[in-house]
Protein backbone atom coordinates (compact mmCIF):
# COMPACT_ATOMS: atom_id res chain seq x y z
CA UNK A 1 0.00 0.00 0.00
CA UNK A 2 1.39 3.54 -0.61
CA UNK A 3 2.31 5.16 1.68
CA UNK A 4 -0.02 8.57 2.37
CA UNK A 5 1.52 11.49 1.06
CA UNK A 6 2.65 14.92 3.83
CA UNK A 7 0.43 17.87 3.25
CA UNK A 8 2.89 20.38 2.91
CA UNK A 9 2.65 24.62 3.54
CA UNK A 10 2.35 25.04 -0.13
CA UNK A 11 -0.35 22.28 0.01
CA UNK A 12 -2.32 23.73 2.76
CA UNK A 13 -2.00 27.27 1.01
CA UNK A 14 -3.68 26.06 -2.41
CA UNK A 15 -6.43 23.88 -0.87
CA UNK A 16 -7.54 26.82 1.33
CA UNK A 17 -7.13 29.08 -1.25
CA UNK A 18 -9.04 27.08 -3.74
CA UNK A 19 -11.67 26.14 -0.95
CA UNK A 20 -12.52 29.90 -0.31
CA UNK A 21 -13.21 30.83 -3.98
CA UNK A 22 -15.38 27.80 -4.74
CA UNK A 23 -17.24 28.71 -1.41
CA UNK A 24 -17.63 32.59 -2.59
CA UNK A 25 -18.50 31.08 -6.24
CA UNK A 26 -21.86 28.68 -4.39
CA UNK A 27 -22.60 31.94 -2.40
CA UNK A 28 -22.87 34.06 -5.18
CA UNK A 29 -24.55 31.23 -7.31
CA UNK A 30 -26.74 30.51 -4.39
CA UNK A 31 -26.27 27.07 -5.45
CA UNK A 32 -25.84 25.64 -1.38
CA UNK A 33 -26.39 22.13 -2.53
CA UNK A 34 -22.35 22.66 -3.98
CA UNK A 35 -20.96 22.74 -0.56
CA UNK A 36 -21.31 18.93 -0.71
CA UNK A 37 -18.14 19.22 -3.10
CA UNK A 38 -15.97 21.10 -0.64
CA UNK A 39 -14.73 17.88 1.30
CA UNK A 40 -13.32 16.84 -2.10
CA UNK A 41 -11.53 19.78 -2.84
CA UNK A 42 -9.80 19.74 0.24
CA UNK A 43 -8.92 16.03 0.63
CA UNK A 44 -6.99 16.78 -3.16
CA UNK A 45 -4.77 19.10 -1.12
CA UNK A 46 -5.11 18.51 2.71
CA UNK A 47 -6.33 15.54 3.91
CA UNK A 48 -5.43 13.16 1.12
CA UNK A 49 -7.27 10.15 2.07
CA UNK A 50 -8.39 9.39 -1.65
CA UNK A 51 -5.33 8.76 -3.88
CA UNK A 52 -6.48 12.02 -6.99
CA UNK A 53 -3.49 10.28 -9.18
CA UNK A 54 -3.61 6.99 -9.02
CA UNK A 55 -2.82 6.71 -12.48
CA UNK A 56 0.44 8.17 -12.20
CA UNK A 57 1.35 4.79 -10.72
CA UNK A 58 0.63 2.60 -13.80
CA UNK A 59 3.76 0.65 -14.90
CA UNK A 60 2.29 0.77 -18.72
CA UNK A 61 3.65 4.12 -20.02
CA UNK A 62 0.61 4.41 -22.58
CA UNK A 63 -1.81 3.98 -20.22
CA UNK A 64 -0.27 6.55 -18.03
CA UNK A 65 0.38 8.92 -21.03
CA UNK A 66 -4.03 8.40 -21.81
CA UNK A 67 -4.82 8.77 -18.50
CA UNK A 68 -2.80 12.25 -18.41
CA UNK A 69 -4.67 13.33 -21.47
CA UNK A 70 -7.78 12.48 -20.22
CA UNK A 71 -7.85 14.18 -16.93
CA UNK A 72 -6.70 17.09 -18.81
CA UNK A 73 -9.26 16.70 -20.93
CA UNK A 74 -12.00 16.21 -18.18
CA UNK A 75 -10.67 19.34 -16.22
CA UNK A 76 -10.54 21.18 -19.05
CA UNK A 77 -14.17 20.79 -20.21
CA UNK A 78 -15.20 20.92 -15.93
CA UNK A 79 -14.02 24.68 -16.24
CA UNK A 80 -15.74 25.52 -20.05
CA UNK A 81 -18.80 24.69 -18.56
CA UNK A 82 -18.98 26.85 -16.06
CA UNK A 83 -16.98 29.85 -17.76
CA UNK A 84 -19.94 29.02 -20.19
CA UNK A 85 -22.39 28.79 -17.96
CA UNK A 86 -21.63 31.89 -15.81
CA UNK A 87 -19.08 34.52 -17.61
CA UNK A 88 -18.19 34.05 -21.05
CA UNK A 89 -19.65 32.15 -24.08
CA UNK A 90 -18.17 32.25 -27.82
CA UNK A 91 -20.40 32.84 -30.37
CA UNK A 92 -20.28 33.57 -34.38
CA UNK A 93 -22.36 35.82 -36.23
CA UNK A 94 -24.48 33.41 -38.95
CA UNK A 95 -26.49 35.47 -40.67
CA UNK A 96 -26.94 38.73 -41.87
CA UNK A 97 -29.74 40.50 -39.86
CA UNK A 98 -26.86 42.73 -38.05
CA UNK A 99 -25.18 43.87 -41.08
CA UNK A 100 -23.51 46.23 -40.93
CA UNK A 101 -23.00 46.42 -37.33
CA UNK A 102 -22.31 43.01 -37.09
CA UNK A 103 -20.78 40.98 -39.90
CA UNK A 104 -21.14 37.39 -40.84
CA UNK A 105 -18.27 35.60 -39.93
CA UNK A 106 -17.79 38.17 -36.42
CA UNK A 107 -16.54 36.16 -33.59
CA UNK A 108 -17.78 37.38 -30.72
CA UNK A 109 -16.88 37.27 -27.05
CA UNK A 110 -20.38 37.38 -25.11
CA UNK A 111 -20.64 38.43 -21.31
CA UNK A 112 -23.16 36.30 -19.27
CA UNK A 113 -22.70 39.17 -16.16
CA UNK A 114 -23.76 41.84 -18.27
CA UNK A 115 -27.38 41.18 -17.61
CA UNK A 116 -27.07 38.73 -14.51
CA UNK A 117 -26.08 35.24 -15.14
CA UNK A 118 -28.51 32.85 -16.47
CA UNK A 119 -28.26 29.45 -13.87
CA UNK A 120 -28.70 26.67 -16.67
CA UNK A 121 -32.30 25.22 -16.96
CA UNK A 122 -30.96 22.22 -18.42
CA UNK A 123 -27.51 21.52 -15.94
CA UNK A 124 -26.50 18.11 -17.65
CA UNK A 125 -25.23 19.17 -21.02
CA UNK A 126 -21.97 18.72 -22.87
CA UNK A 127 -20.05 21.79 -22.93
CA UNK A 128 -19.67 23.94 -26.22
CA UNK A 129 -22.58 22.62 -27.69
CA UNK A 130 -26.22 24.15 -28.14
CA UNK A 131 -28.40 21.72 -28.50
CA UNK A 132 -27.26 18.67 -30.73
CA UNK A 133 -23.79 16.19 -30.69
CA UNK A 134 -22.04 17.52 -33.83
CA UNK A 135 -21.17 14.71 -36.42
CA UNK A 136 -23.76 12.39 -34.39
CA UNK A 137 -26.84 12.27 -36.54
CA UNK A 138 -28.94 15.16 -34.27
CA UNK A 139 -28.39 13.45 -30.76
CA UNK A 140 -29.53 15.76 -28.34
CA UNK A 141 -26.30 17.31 -26.24
CA UNK A 142 -28.49 17.33 -22.74
CA UNK A 143 -30.29 15.50 -20.72
CA UNK A 144 -33.88 16.69 -20.53
CA UNK A 145 -34.35 15.64 -16.75
CA UNK A 146 -33.42 17.44 -13.94
CA UNK A 147 -34.77 21.32 -15.45
CA UNK A 148 -34.53 23.58 -12.93
CA UNK A 149 -36.63 26.68 -12.61
CA UNK A 150 -35.63 29.75 -14.32
CA UNK A 151 -33.07 32.08 -11.76
CA UNK A 152 -31.15 34.90 -12.87
CA UNK A 153 -27.57 35.93 -10.72
CA UNK A 154 -28.30 39.92 -9.68
CA UNK A 155 -30.68 40.18 -12.61
CA UNK A 156 -30.58 43.71 -14.75
CA UNK A 157 -32.84 44.83 -17.28
CA UNK A 158 -31.42 45.52 -21.31
CA UNK A 159 -30.85 49.02 -21.56
CA UNK A 160 -32.50 50.66 -25.00
CA UNK A 161 -30.08 49.83 -28.33
CA UNK A 162 -27.89 47.46 -27.10
CA UNK A 163 -26.84 44.38 -29.10
CA UNK A 164 -27.84 41.08 -27.37
CA UNK A 165 -27.73 37.53 -27.37
CA UNK A 166 -31.20 35.20 -26.44
CA UNK A 167 -32.55 32.01 -27.12
CA UNK A 168 -34.69 32.32 -30.16
CA UNK A 169 -38.58 32.73 -28.37
CA UNK A 170 -40.02 30.69 -31.07
CA UNK A 171 -37.74 27.83 -31.13
CA UNK A 172 -39.21 25.88 -28.19
CA UNK A 173 -40.88 23.34 -31.22
CA UNK A 174 -38.41 22.90 -34.31
CA UNK A 175 -38.92 20.48 -37.30
CA UNK A 176 -35.79 19.22 -37.77
CA UNK A 177 -35.58 18.87 -41.48
CA UNK A 178 -36.60 22.82 -41.07
CA UNK A 179 -34.39 23.88 -37.66
CA UNK A 180 -33.36 26.99 -39.50
CA UNK A 181 -38.15 27.92 -40.08
CA UNK A 182 -40.09 29.11 -37.94
CA UNK A 183 -42.21 26.09 -36.79
CA UNK A 184 -45.37 28.25 -35.72
CA UNK A 185 -44.53 30.39 -38.97
CA UNK A 186 -44.23 27.88 -41.13
CA UNK A 187 -47.35 25.78 -39.50
CA UNK A 188 -49.97 28.88 -40.72
CA UNK A 189 -48.67 28.48 -43.79
CA UNK A 190 -48.54 24.98 -44.23
CA UNK A 191 -52.19 25.42 -42.92
CA UNK A 192 -53.19 28.06 -45.61
CA UNK A 193 -52.00 26.21 -48.04
CA UNK A 194 -54.28 22.62 -46.99
CA UNK A 195 -57.08 24.73 -46.35
CA UNK A 196 -56.84 26.67 -50.19
CA UNK A 197 -56.55 23.07 -51.46
CA UNK A 198 -59.92 22.03 -49.78
CA UNK A 199 -62.05 25.07 -50.81
CA UNK A 200 -61.76 26.96 -47.45
CA UNK A 201 -60.83 30.05 -48.74
CA UNK A 202 -60.63 33.13 -46.12
CA UNK A 203 -63.29 35.44 -45.67
CA UNK A 204 -63.08 39.34 -46.40
CA UNK A 205 -64.34 39.99 -43.81
CA UNK A 206 -65.20 38.03 -39.99
CA UNK A 207 -66.14 38.77 -36.43
CA UNK A 208 -62.84 38.88 -33.80
CA UNK A 209 -64.94 35.22 -33.22
CA UNK A 210 -64.80 34.25 -36.22
CA UNK A 211 -61.14 35.40 -37.22
CA UNK A 212 -59.52 33.52 -34.21
CA UNK A 213 -61.75 30.45 -35.01
CA UNK A 214 -60.13 30.61 -38.38
CA UNK A 215 -56.72 31.09 -37.85
CA UNK A 216 -56.83 28.46 -34.94
CA UNK A 217 -57.81 26.08 -37.70
CA UNK A 218 -55.37 26.81 -40.06
CA UNK A 219 -52.91 26.31 -37.45
CA UNK A 220 -54.18 22.95 -36.26
CA UNK A 221 -54.27 22.37 -39.88
CA UNK A 222 -50.60 23.00 -40.40
CA UNK A 223 -49.47 21.11 -37.60
CA UNK A 224 -51.26 18.03 -38.29
CA UNK A 225 -49.64 18.03 -41.77
CA UNK A 226 -46.34 18.71 -40.33
CA UNK A 227 -46.72 15.73 -38.29
CA UNK A 228 -47.81 13.60 -40.59
CA UNK A 229 -45.06 13.91 -42.99
CA UNK A 230 -41.86 13.00 -41.06
CA UNK A 231 -40.04 12.27 -44.40
CA UNK A 232 -40.52 15.93 -45.43
CA UNK A 233 -40.74 17.62 -42.27
CA UNK A 234 -38.29 15.68 -40.09
CA UNK A 235 -38.99 14.78 -36.30
CA UNK A 236 -41.13 17.61 -34.45
CA UNK A 237 -39.35 18.10 -30.84
CA UNK A 238 -39.54 20.58 -28.29
CA UNK A 239 -36.61 22.33 -26.20
CA UNK A 240 -35.69 24.02 -23.23
CA UNK A 241 -35.04 27.39 -23.46
CA UNK A 242 -31.56 27.13 -22.67
CA UNK A 243 -31.21 24.54 -25.78
CA UNK A 244 -33.31 26.63 -28.14
CA UNK A 245 -30.78 28.55 -31.11
CA UNK A 246 -28.85 31.56 -30.16
CA UNK A 247 -29.90 34.67 -31.70
CA UNK A 248 -28.46 38.25 -31.21
CA UNK A 249 -30.18 41.62 -32.48
CA UNK A 250 -30.71 44.77 -31.30
CA UNK A 251 -32.81 45.66 -28.37
CA UNK A 252 -35.07 48.41 -30.02
CA UNK A 253 -38.20 48.45 -26.94
CA UNK A 254 -37.92 47.89 -23.56
CA UNK A 255 -40.33 47.12 -20.84
CA UNK A 256 -43.65 49.20 -20.68
CA UNK A 257 -42.54 51.07 -23.82
CA UNK A 258 -45.51 51.37 -26.21
CA UNK A 259 -43.47 50.94 -30.06
CA UNK A 260 -44.43 51.92 -33.50
CA UNK A 261 -42.80 51.73 -36.38
CA UNK A 262 -43.83 54.90 -39.08
CA UNK A 263 -41.80 54.90 -42.41
CA UNK A 264 -39.40 52.67 -41.26
CA UNK A 265 -38.70 55.12 -38.10
CA UNK A 266 -39.00 53.18 -34.95
CA UNK A 267 -40.82 55.38 -32.43
CA UNK A 268 -41.30 54.50 -28.75
CA UNK A 269 -43.72 56.02 -26.39
CA UNK A 270 -44.47 58.87 -29.68
CA UNK A 271 -40.58 59.70 -29.43
CA UNK A 272 -38.14 58.60 -32.62
CA UNK A 273 -35.32 56.13 -31.62
CA UNK A 274 -32.52 57.46 -33.01
CA UNK A 275 -31.05 54.59 -35.63
CA UNK A 276 -28.19 53.26 -35.39
CA UNK A 277 -25.37 54.33 -37.93
CA UNK A 278 -24.66 51.31 -40.17
CA UNK A 279 -28.14 50.94 -40.35
CA UNK A 280 -29.77 49.33 -44.28
CA UNK A 281 -32.78 49.06 -46.17
CA UNK A 282 -33.51 47.75 -49.38
CA UNK A 283 -32.40 49.98 -52.39
CA UNK A 284 -34.00 49.23 -56.18
CA UNK A 285 -30.88 49.39 -58.26
CA UNK A 286 -30.58 49.87 -62.00
CA UNK A 287 -26.93 49.48 -63.48
CA UNK A 288 -25.85 51.06 -66.67
CA UNK A 289 -24.22 47.56 -67.06
CA UNK A 290 -24.68 43.72 -65.62
CA UNK A 291 -22.34 43.79 -62.86
CA UNK A 292 -20.35 45.79 -60.89
CA UNK A 293 -16.49 46.16 -60.65
CA UNK A 294 -14.94 43.87 -58.20
CA UNK A 295 -12.74 46.24 -56.58
CA UNK A 296 -15.81 48.79 -56.20
CA UNK A 297 -17.63 45.88 -54.70
CA UNK A 298 -14.88 45.49 -52.14
CA UNK A 299 -14.68 48.99 -51.34
CA UNK A 300 -18.22 49.58 -50.67
CA UNK A 301 -18.61 46.49 -48.41
CA UNK A 302 -20.83 44.26 -50.57
CA UNK A 303 -21.22 40.62 -50.05
CA UNK A 304 -21.57 37.93 -52.10
CA UNK A 305 -25.08 36.93 -51.30
CA UNK A 306 -25.98 41.15 -51.58
CA UNK A 307 -24.43 40.88 -55.55
CA UNK A 308 -26.61 38.16 -55.89
CA UNK A 309 -29.67 40.23 -55.15
CA UNK A 310 -28.77 42.98 -56.84
CA UNK A 311 -28.03 41.21 -60.48
CA UNK A 312 -30.79 38.80 -59.91
CA UNK A 313 -33.92 40.94 -58.33
CA UNK A 314 -32.55 44.60 -59.02
CA UNK A 315 -32.59 45.14 -55.10
CA UNK A 316 -29.50 45.43 -52.12
CA UNK A 317 -29.86 46.23 -48.74
CA UNK A 318 -27.48 49.44 -48.18
CA UNK A 319 -26.48 51.91 -45.35
CA UNK A 320 -26.91 55.64 -46.35
CA UNK A 321 -23.34 56.02 -46.76
CA UNK A 322 -23.07 53.21 -48.92
CA UNK A 323 -26.01 54.47 -51.08
CA UNK A 324 -24.61 57.94 -51.45
CA UNK A 325 -21.34 55.56 -52.62
CA UNK A 326 -23.30 54.35 -55.48
CA UNK A 327 -24.90 57.90 -56.56
CA UNK A 328 -21.68 59.05 -57.35
CA UNK A 329 -20.98 56.56 -59.32
CA UNK A 330 -23.00 57.63 -62.02
CA UNK A 331 -21.01 55.62 -64.68
CA UNK A 332 -22.45 52.44 -63.23
CA UNK A 333 -25.84 53.38 -61.44
CA UNK A 334 -28.27 54.63 -63.63
CA UNK A 335 -30.85 55.44 -60.44
CA UNK A 336 -31.22 54.19 -56.99
CA UNK A 337 -34.08 54.81 -54.60
CA UNK A 338 -35.68 52.82 -51.37
CA UNK A 339 -37.72 49.91 -52.12
CA UNK A 340 -40.68 50.26 -49.39
CA UNK A 341 -41.64 46.73 -47.56
CA UNK A 342 -45.32 46.31 -47.77
CA UNK A 343 -45.76 42.59 -47.17
CA UNK A 344 -47.73 41.84 -44.39
CA UNK A 345 -47.74 38.26 -44.48
CA UNK A 346 -46.55 35.55 -41.87
CA UNK A 347 -45.67 38.91 -39.31
CA UNK A 348 -46.37 38.35 -35.43
CA UNK A 349 -49.05 37.95 -34.38
CA UNK A 350 -50.10 35.43 -37.38
CA UNK A 351 -53.16 35.19 -36.14
CA UNK A 352 -53.97 38.81 -36.05
CA UNK A 353 -55.38 41.03 -39.11
CA UNK A 354 -54.21 44.31 -38.05
CA UNK A 355 -52.41 45.51 -41.65
CA UNK A 356 -48.68 46.01 -40.27
CA UNK A 357 -46.02 45.67 -42.52
CA UNK A 358 -42.24 45.65 -41.74
CA UNK A 359 -41.52 49.48 -42.56
CA UNK A 360 -45.40 50.73 -40.10
CA UNK A 361 -45.81 48.38 -37.65
CA UNK A 362 -47.93 48.82 -34.16
CA UNK A 363 -48.22 50.76 -31.88
CA UNK A 364 -48.07 47.57 -29.90
CA UNK A 365 -47.06 47.50 -25.88
CA UNK A 366 -44.39 45.83 -24.52
CA UNK A 367 -45.36 43.55 -21.53
CA UNK A 368 -43.34 44.65 -17.89
CA UNK A 369 -43.40 42.77 -15.15
CA UNK A 370 -45.95 43.92 -12.67
CA UNK A 371 -47.87 45.81 -15.00
CA UNK A 372 -51.53 45.06 -16.08
CA UNK A 373 -53.58 45.73 -19.22
CA UNK A 374 -57.02 44.85 -20.23
CA UNK A 375 -57.61 42.32 -22.83
CA UNK A 376 -59.80 42.65 -25.44
CA UNK A 377 -60.73 40.34 -28.63
CA UNK A 378 -58.60 42.77 -30.63
CA UNK A 379 -55.46 42.57 -28.50
CA UNK A 380 -55.80 39.06 -27.23
CA UNK A 381 -53.31 37.76 -30.29
CA UNK A 382 -50.71 40.23 -29.57
CA UNK A 383 -50.28 38.48 -25.82
CA UNK A 384 -51.79 34.94 -26.01
CA UNK A 385 -48.37 33.61 -26.50
CA UNK A 386 -47.21 35.48 -23.93
CA UNK A 387 -49.44 34.57 -21.63
CA UNK A 388 -49.68 30.59 -23.02
CA UNK A 389 -46.52 30.04 -23.80
CA UNK A 390 -44.17 32.20 -21.73
CA UNK A 391 -46.18 32.25 -18.34
CA UNK A 392 -47.92 28.81 -18.70
CA UNK A 393 -51.47 29.84 -18.47
CA UNK A 394 -54.55 28.14 -20.01
CA UNK A 395 -56.50 30.73 -22.63
CA UNK A 396 -59.32 30.06 -24.29
CA UNK A 397 -62.82 31.99 -25.40
CA UNK A 398 -66.09 30.88 -24.31
CA UNK A 399 -68.96 31.34 -26.52
CA UNK A 400 -69.99 34.22 -25.67
CA UNK A 401 -66.47 35.87 -26.48
CA UNK A 402 -65.89 36.22 -22.71
CA UNK A 403 -61.81 35.57 -22.36
CA UNK A 404 -60.97 33.04 -19.90
CA UNK A 405 -57.33 32.47 -18.12
CA UNK A 406 -57.39 29.18 -16.57
CA UNK A 407 -60.38 28.55 -16.79
CA UNK A 408 -61.82 32.50 -14.99
CA UNK A 409 -62.83 34.87 -16.88
CA UNK A 410 -60.74 37.36 -17.23
CA UNK A 411 -60.47 41.21 -18.26
CA UNK A 412 -57.06 42.62 -16.66
CA UNK A 413 -54.34 40.67 -16.72
CA UNK A 414 -50.58 40.89 -15.40
CA UNK A 415 -47.31 39.92 -16.47
CA UNK A 416 -44.88 38.48 -14.56
CA UNK A 417 -41.57 39.27 -16.32
CA UNK A 418 -40.18 41.11 -18.57
CA UNK A 419 -40.32 41.45 -22.23
CA UNK A 420 -38.43 42.87 -24.77
CA UNK A 421 -38.64 44.18 -28.79
CA UNK A 422 -35.56 42.81 -30.74
CA UNK A 423 -34.66 43.85 -34.06
CA UNK A 424 -31.97 43.78 -36.84
CA UNK A 425 -30.00 46.35 -38.41
CA UNK A 426 -30.29 45.22 -41.70
CA UNK A 427 -34.26 45.64 -41.23
CA UNK A 428 -35.70 44.56 -44.64
CA UNK A 429 -34.03 41.40 -44.48
CA UNK A 430 -34.05 40.62 -41.07
CA UNK A 431 -36.48 37.47 -39.23
CA UNK A 432 -37.19 39.79 -35.62
CA UNK A 433 -39.57 40.67 -33.52
CA UNK A 434 -41.84 41.64 -36.28
CA UNK A 435 -42.43 38.17 -37.49
CA UNK A 436 -42.05 35.98 -33.81
CA UNK A 437 -42.46 38.93 -31.15
CA UNK A 438 -41.70 39.55 -27.69
CA UNK A 439 -38.04 37.98 -26.13
CA UNK A 440 -39.02 37.44 -22.65
CA UNK A 441 -36.78 38.10 -19.72
CA UNK A 442 -36.17 34.62 -19.29
CA UNK A 443 -34.42 33.86 -23.26
CA UNK A 444 -31.61 36.56 -22.26
CA UNK A 445 -28.01 34.93 -22.84
CA UNK A 446 -25.81 38.06 -22.41
CA UNK A 447 -24.11 40.93 -24.85
CA UNK A 448 -21.66 40.69 -26.78
CA UNK A 449 -18.41 42.75 -26.18
CA UNK A 450 -15.67 41.98 -28.03
CA UNK A 451 -14.96 41.00 -31.70
CA UNK A 452 -11.62 38.33 -31.63
CA UNK A 453 -11.90 37.34 -35.28
CA UNK A 454 -14.04 37.78 -38.32
CA UNK A 455 -13.51 35.79 -41.27
CA UNK A 456 -15.24 36.29 -45.41
CA UNK A 457 -16.72 33.62 -46.25
CA UNK A 458 -16.54 35.05 -49.77
CA UNK A 459 -12.66 34.90 -49.63
CA UNK A 460 -10.17 32.85 -49.21
CA UNK A 461 -7.91 32.97 -45.46
CA UNK A 462 -4.72 34.21 -47.57
CA UNK A 463 -6.52 36.66 -49.73
CA UNK A 464 -8.94 38.73 -47.48
CA UNK A 465 -10.45 36.00 -45.68
CA UNK A 466 -9.80 37.62 -42.49
CA UNK A 467 -11.00 40.55 -41.77
CA UNK A 468 -7.95 42.04 -39.98
CA UNK A 469 -9.49 45.57 -39.09
CA UNK A 470 -12.23 44.26 -37.25
CA UNK A 471 -10.41 41.94 -34.58
CA UNK A 472 -10.58 42.64 -30.90
CA UNK A 473 -13.09 45.49 -31.72
CA UNK A 474 -15.31 46.61 -29.05
CA UNK A 475 -18.97 45.70 -30.16
CA UNK A 476 -20.71 49.16 -29.64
Amino acid sequence: MKKQQQTTRKDWAKGLGLGALFVAFVAWTGGWWGLLFLPLILDAYITKKINWGWWRELENPITRTLMSWLDAIVFALVAVYFVNLYFFQNYVIPSSSLEKSLLVGDYLFVSKTSYGPRKPITPLSMPLTQHTIPFFGGIKSYIEHPQWDYERISPKRVPLNDIVVFNYPAGDTVALNYQNNDYYMMAYQVGAEMLAQQGILRPDSMSPLQKRAYFAMMKAAGKQVIADNPAQFGKVVTRPIDRQENYVKRCVGTPGQTLEIRNRIIYLDGKANPEPKDVQYNYRVRLTGRTLPQDFVREIGLSRDDETMLYGQGIVPLTKHMAQQLRRRTDLVQSLALEPQSDTDMLYPQNGDYGWTCDNYGPIWIPAKGESIRLTQDNLPIYERVITAYEGHSLQLDANGNILIDGKPCQDYTFQQDYYWMMGDNRHNSADSRYWGFVPETHIVGKPIMIWLSTDKDYGLLNGGIRWSRLFRWVK
